[in-house]
């Protein structure tokens, strides 16, 4: 028969690795979960960059080729801006 201190120490020694084991799980499960945190944030990069790159497109598909900006003529002269211009003291 194996004695009481036999089975103590048995029982401790399976309590020891348990606890290293679920220790391990734990640490694995917080890698994982940085990773996990990584990836969704390249994910978010990567959405934002095809939404730039569509609204490029689309931009180019209507306007063609060549983005033509159009110009407005400035119809007032500096003077006439000026009178626009209120100052407050």
């Amino acid at each position: 028969m194996t004695s009481h201190d036999d089975v103590a120490t048995s029982l401790e020694q399976l309590l020891e690795s348990l606890i290293k084991m679920v220790g391990r799980a734990n640490k694995n499960n917080d890698n994982l979960k940085n990773q996990l945190i990584q990836m969704n944030e390249n994910i978010d990069s990567l959405q934002k960059r095809i939404s730039q790159l569509e609204w490029i497109m689309k931009g180019q598909l209507k306007d063609g080729p060549f983005r033509n900006y159009p110009t407005h003529p400035h119809t007032h002269t500096p003077s006439e801006i000026h009178d626009h211009i209120s100052v407050h003291f």
